[in-house]
């Protein structure tokens, strides 16, 4: 199965890595195995910030940050990544999290070119790395607090089946009278609920959920066969409402959209112009389809990523199992899985309570 949103990320990585020295390409290509494409894509994206930087601060006269060489990155002092850092944040008004997420990067280059990469007589590409003298900022926000911040924009309780009937019905009777919005909607209702829905009944990510084709659904167990991070194959169980809305919408999915018989999407979009073809929804439809849904539904915070917490939130409280709530969302860490076990902690809320009541004389 081939995934187009894979695709177009490394097409635009292939297009950034042209920018850029060659032992970038060198250390992209040993992470791609390893990393997804749009993960190292940011990567890339982190690193022409760092070179346009040290051209900016005149320490290459070079013109191209393609030509920096690697001499030019073992001459650099702790004092001039101490100054990029401080440029991060207070000129590029970065926040601690985004500097650590960038220095992380950098890191991990200069760590590749001192201690995995080697020259044609054995010998490293830099003897000297600057990066592993460098700390990362403390960040003292727990895990806790990430938690409380997340549960205002998520769906909680019985928001959740009331968003997923808002975008069914709810949605069409609010704009009854709008005849352009009406329309549209009714067009693409029963796909947006099975996007909504499947996405709440599974815990799917973007990439995952626009990658998606018809044969990869598996009607008989629930499931759907996806490309997770890593490039690693796997099949993700979703809800048995899902599955309806899903049916409904495939149901209607040839004749609505005009879809061609080798169009073998899942998720289409209508074809644009007398001469346009049906095509696949891109990531940037969905995200608008649930921006659009979640403005009028009264939570504009809502994103496709915070239906996903939606989802393990919802799991985690109504299964307490992390091991398989961290397989379901394919989660590399345990540790990223962990923060859903943070969120509406009730038993320490009704522990507070029980505090303030008076005792049995």
């Amino acid at each position: 199965m081939v995934n187009p949103a894979n695709q177009q990320n490394f097409r635009k990585l292939q297009a950034l890595l042209d920018e850029l020295p060659w032992y970038v390409e060198e250390y992209i290509n040993h992470k791609l195995r390893k990393l997804s494409t749009a993960s190292l894509f940011n990567y890339c994206h982190d690193y022409k910030i760092f070179f346009n930087w040290m051209i900016r601060e005149q320490l290459w006269y070079g013109r191209r940050i393609k030509d920096i060489p690697l001499e030019r990155l073992e001459q650099l002092t702790v004092l001039e990544i101490e100054s990029f850092l401080n440029y991060l944040h207070y000129e590029l008004h970065n926040k601690e999290l985004t500097v650590n997420r960038k220095l992380s990067a950098l890191k991990s280059l200069f760590n590749y070119l001192q201690n995995i990469a080697e020259t044609p007589n054995l010998q490293p590409y830099l003897n000297r790395n600057v990066m592993a003298k460098i700390e990362f900022n403390e960040i003292k926000e727990s895990m806790e607090t990430r938690a409380n911040k997340m549960e205002g924009k998520i769906l909680l309780g019985d928001e959740y089946e009331q968003f997923r009937l808002f975008v069914a019905r709810g949605y069409g009777e609010l704009f009854k009278e709008n005849k352009k919005i009406s329309n549209f909607y009714q067009l693409n209702k029963e796909r947006d609920t099975a996007i909504i829905s499947l996405i709440l009944g599974s815990g799917l990510r973007l990439s995952e959920l626009i990658g998606l084709d018809l044969n990869d659904i598996d009607f008989s167990k629930y499931r759907a066969r996806v490309i997770r991070k890593g490039n690693k194959e796997q099949f993700v169980y979703f809800s048995q409402i899902a599955m309806d809305d899903l049916r409904e919408y495939l149901a209607i999915r040839t004749a609505k959209y005009q879809v061609d018989k080798q169009n073998k999407a899942l998720f289409v979009a209508a074809a644009m112009g007398p001469k346009g073809k049906t095509r696949r929804l891109t990531a940037r439809s969905v995200e608008k389809l649930v921006e659009k849904y979640a403005t009028a539904f009264g939570k504009p915070a809502l994103s496709v990523h915070k239906l996903r917490h939606s989802f393990a939130t919802r799991y985690h409280a109504e299964i307490n199992d992390v091991p398989k709530l961290r397989r379901q969302l394919g989660h590399s860490s345990i540790q990223t899985t962990m923060i859903y076990t943070h969120i509406r902690n009730d038993d320490l809320k009704i522990a507070v309570d029980k505090m303030d009541m008076p005792k049995e004389q």
